[in-house]
């Protein structure tokens, strides 16, 4: 691998052999010749100056744009859509560098930061933290500085395990370790509390995914991902989730605040789109208190009419199955909600937060598998491949030149984090090299190589597989791994709260993004918007691509250098770190 050094001529590049000791003072390191051509290297590239980009203020310390709920009212948006997110009303609104709070420290390594965080890093008040009454909430401790999801005995609080059992066996399983040979794989937790049942989850090694509307205090994403437990913004109100149809293998709801019976059935007919055949539905809440041989609810009623089997009820728990035979769609039993048209499905694969859709999808697609005809190995087959309409040396290929990458990285990285990283308040440095970084971002993920990578690798991280929209839609071989992953548009802000992910990494976004025409400033600002402190991010891509990244990344004061790769393509690898700067 070969460092690029900076100039005063934007076409001058100088290389050096990395050698391991270059690195043991890369933090001394002077940027003055980065910032000598500055100026220069901004306007042959089009970057606007950013020198005068200022500090947010304290109220913009948790903010995420896209959810402001005043302004949604002011402009007219009424029945649950003024809490949805709506990007185009932010536009034009002042760019500024969010910083920590006050009080923020470096989250613990995991896995104590998974049952200890910092409270002050969160928002929530005591307020909130007491009168909090949902499963995952209500036994929280709350001592000093600290909030622990954790007994002193190391058993998880308020009988997520007994839960997780309960909801096993009303499945017809012996105990939770056998969910993987129910064909559960991968589950979305609606309304997730704090994470507590997704965190055990996860430790059946059940990729679980939080999701939970935007809060302004006492939010169930931010907490979850400050644990290191995956999660992500969105709401069942009037329009999709931004994922394909067919993805998740159980959608768990524990009194998540979700109105299922309300416009018409369209929220529960979003639920089944977004599950796989033989997929179970979980809810859990003194919402439905219906008994056995008494009036159906509204509920159940109609999960008769999309064509899912009620399971079992233990007290306040009660679970459905989603139908493994299309053509019960199309009987009279079902007959009052039609299958979408097969046109409509191909199209909605890549709309971008659609309506939410008054028809059965995915009916006829290829990927209609039963969850319980699938093996409990995450290896996709080349019958799957077939599905997917991939070949088998491009999977290989993605898998291969991420794992290359990763441990490039990785040896990169190591010695920048530990051989003179600042000490965390009240803590000691981790051991390397794996401790520092858990929630990692592929942007641009293709097929999800980097998160294979990770795991082959023994990385205690989990990655949001990101695929832009536009780009092929690879998000179905992406969940069919075990992986989670959403859509997104990169010339929006992402839905998550700020300073929430370790790694950022993405491979040809840049790139992409200029032939989209969307600022490349506004995404790095972004970037820097949802990265921790010490965070770090890698890009690779074309060298004006990323040499327009790097002083951007400059500007925005982040300790940025360029990689320059041996085999004298035109690739180049920008790697950046986030500083911790106080107010």
């Amino acid at each position: 691998m070969i460092i690029r050094s900076t100039s005063n001529s934007i076409d001058s590049v100088t290389t050096l052999t990395v050698k391991p000791d270059i690195y043991a003072n890369y933090r001394r390191l002077k940027e003055q010749a980065l910032n000598d051509y500055l100026d220069l290297s901004s306007l042959s590239l089009g970057v606007s100056n950013l020198k005068d980009l200022k500090v947010c203020g304290k109220e913009r310390e948790h903010y995420v744009p896209c959810y402001n709920v005043s302004a949604n009212i002011l402009i007219g948006f009424t029945n649950g859509e003024e809490f949805d997110r709506h990007c185009e009303v932010s536009k034009g609104e002042p760019y500024c560098l969010v910083r920590p709070p006050k009080d923020y420290k470096t989250p613990l390594s995991w896995p104590v930061g998974r049952d200890v965080i910092w409270n002050e890093n969160v928002k929530i008040t005591k307020e909130q933290f007491l009168s909090s009454g949902s499963m995952t909430k209500r036994l929280m401790l709350m001592e000093e500085n600290q909030i622990s999801f954790q007994s002193d005995d190391g058993l998880m609080f308020d009988g997520v395990k007994d839960y997780s059992h309960q909801v096993a066996e009303m499945i017809g399983l012996a105990s939770d370790a056998e969910f993987h040979q129910a064909g559960v794989r991968i589950v979305l937790d609606i309304g997730c509390g704090f994470g507590s049942f997704g965190a055990h989850l996860l430790s059946l090694k059940l990729m679980t995914v939080c999701m939970a509307a935007y809060e302004l205090t006492g939010s169930q994403v931010q907490i979850s991902l400050e644990r290191g437990l995956p999660a992500i913004i969105g709401n069942f109100n009037s329009r999709q989730l931004p994922f394909p149809s067919l993805s998740y293998d159980m959608v768990h709801c524990a009194e998540c605040g979700v109105l299922w019976d309300d416009k018409d059935g369209l929220l529960l007919i979003e639920a089944d789109r977004i599950l796989k055949p033989g997929g179970y539905f979980v809810l859990h809440g003194s919402s439905l208190s219906t008994k056995k041989g008494s009036m159906a609810s509204p509920i159940e009623e109609f999960a008769r009419k999309i064509c899912w089997a009620f399971i079992a009820q233990q007290e306040e728990t009660y679970i459905w199955q989603k139908t493994t035979d299309p053509q019960c769609y199309y009987s009279s039993v079902q007959g009052t909600i039609p299958p979408c048209i097969e046109e409509r499905e191909r199209e909605n694969i890549q709309s971008y937060y659609p309506p939410l859709a008054s028809c059965m999808s995915g009916t006829t697609s290829k990927r209609w598998v039963p969850i319980q005809n699938r093996s409990s190995s995450s290896i996709i087959t080349s019958a799957d491949l077939e599905i997917y309409g991939i070949q088998q040396d491009d999977l290989n290929e993605d898998f291969e030149s991420s794992l290359s990458a990763l441990r490039n990285y990785w040896s990169l990285l190591t010695p920048l984090i530990f051989s003179d990283h600042p000490k965390r308040p009240g803590d000691e440095d981790p051991l390397p090299p794996y401790n520092m970084i858990r929630n990692v971002m592929d942007m641009n993920a293709r097929y999800g190589g980097l998160n294979a990578a990770f795991l082959e690798e023994g990385k205690s991280v989990w990655v949001m597989n990101v695929v832009p929209i536009k780009a092929r839609n690879t998000l179905p071989v992406i969940f069919d791994q075990g992986f989670a992953g959403v859509l997104h548009d990169w010339c929006e802000p992402f839905p998550t709260y700020p300073l929430t992910y370790d790694m950022l990494h993405a491979n040809g976004l840049l790139s992409y993004l200029i032939s989209e025409q969307c600022s490349i400033t506004n995404l790095l600002l972004e970037m820097d918007r949802i990265l921790r402190p010490e965070g770090w991010v890698v890009l690779s891509d074309e060298a004006r691509s990323i040499e327009k990244a790097r002083s951007i990344a400059t500007q925005i004061r982040w300790e940025a250098r360029v990689i320059d790769l041996e085999n004298g393509s035109n690739q180049r690898i920008l790697v950046c770190q986030k500083p911790f700067v106080r107010k």
